[in-house]
């Protein structure tokens, strides 16, 4: 792997720039730093494997295509989930709807490999899939805030940014999709 000159600082914005300056080992660092939860966010609003995958490829090839053009006028994963963000709304723009949960979802999530004990799995199953009906019942504007916020570790000011609303409406999303989260995974 081709690293990064040592005189680059660590910050995604400096190995942005380094890698905009020909430093491709730049670029690997970023990829590796935010390709898991870049997936998995777009794999929670698609819920497609294969979608996801498609959409996933296309946004690290807009990073890179953009590389010479970009500034550091906002952090590098503020700028990365606007592009993520950007793509999925030209895909639900080009689709008309969100689909819904694949029919086999529940099939799906048992086939997951678990080293557990057959309870300790079915236990795990109903959770997750308690979440996952609860995560889909919420409206588009709260799940994005919340899934933004929990696994991909954005700032309440990151998100606003890449959102276009404020802080405070993105606090009062997030609570509510918090609110509605606790209501819907009580037994």
């Amino acid at each position: 792997m081709d690293r990064p000159p040592p005189e680059i600082e660590d910050s995604d914005e400096s190995l942005m720039l380094a890698y905009a300056g020909g430093h491709a080992g730049a670029f690997e660092t970023l990829y590796a730093r935010h390709r898991q939860r870049l997936y998995r966010f777009l794999l929670r609003q698609l819920r497609d494997a294969a979608l996801t995958d498609e959409l996933y490829q296309d946004i690290w090839q807009r990073v890179i295509a953009a590389r010479a053009d970009w500034r550091p006028e906002a952090s590098f994963a503020t700028w990365l989930y606007r592009i993520a963000r950007n793509r999925l709304a030209d895909h639900w723009r080009a689709a008309r709807h969100r689909p819904p949960a694949p029919v086999d979802a529940d099939e799906r999530l048992a086939r997951v490999p678990d080293d557990d004990t057959p309870e300790s799995t079915l236990d795990a199953h109903e959770r997750r899939a308690r979440l996952q009906v609860a995560l889909e019942a919420l409206p588009d504007e709260q799940r994005e805030v919340l899934l933004l916020r929990l696994e991909q570790d954005l700032t309440l000011e990151e998100i606003g940014a890449l959102t276009g609303v404020g802080r405070e409406t993105v606090k009062s999303r997030l609570r509510y999709a918090m609110d509605k989260l606790k209501g819907g995974l009580t037994p």
